[in-house]
């Protein structure tokens, strides 16, 4: 049985994408078919071009495929990953979700295994607070969210952060904690439940 997972990110400098690019690494080893795929960019060009970080990854990420609708549908199963603003997920992020609306209606969204994930600048900036706002929309549309609890050793070692993986982003550009095995677990721990469901429905 093969899963579908949507790995679906919103990355400026680059943080974000790194943790979609370990998501899918973890979730092929267990066998499943991902797509990574980012949002739109809202922000005007002339803000990208001010920071040649954002300038840097907006142009070695363009080959990305900007998500659409339909691969919502098509995926079994989802993983979201986005930065931290003011304790929400970016507006970039947010702004897709809010296109949902059709597909929520439709059902298309229910029974749908989910996890989230984020960074910021420092620790307790809010993240634990985004990674909930995420929650927030899945409870809306009866999804089910897969949080990676305190369930690998890699977790702690990432930060502990039972609600999804959070990453602190230093002044240098650099992650501060090691999370590369927490995000692969937590991608191989939404797979499994997405078999756990698809196997039980029948599909």
């Amino acid at each position: 049985m093969t899963i579908k997972l949507a790995v679906v990110y919103y990355s400026s400098t680059g943080t974000n994408y790194q943790l979609a690019q370990w998501a899918k690494e973890g979730a092929e080893e267990m066998g499943a078919e991902v797509r990574v795929l980012r949002v739109p960019e809202l922000a005007p060009q002339e803000a990208i071009n001010s920071n040649p970080a954002w300038k840097a990854h907006a142009e070695q990420t363009k080959h990305i495929p900007l998500v659409t609708h339909g691969d919502l549908e098509w995926a079994d199963a989802y993983i979201f990953s986005a930065p931290t603003r003011f304790g929400n997920m970016a507006a970039q992020m947010r702004q897709f979700l809010d296109t949902t609306g059709g597909l929520w209606f439709q059902g298309k969204l229910t029974n749908k295994p989910v996890s989230a994930m984020t960074s910021a600048q420092n620790p307790h900036g809010g993240q634990e607070a985004a990674i909930l706002s995420f929650y927030t929309n899945m409870y809306h549309w009866g999804a089910i969210v897969v949080a990676p609890g305190y369930t690998d050793p890699s977790i702690s070692v990432a930060g502990g952060n039972p609600y999804g993986v959070s990453v602190t982003v230093g002044q240098d550009g650099k992650l501060v904690e090691d999370v590369e095995a927490a995000v692969k677990h937590q991608a191989q721990r939404t797979v499994t439940v997405a078999k756990w469901l698809k196997q039980g429905s029948g599909k």
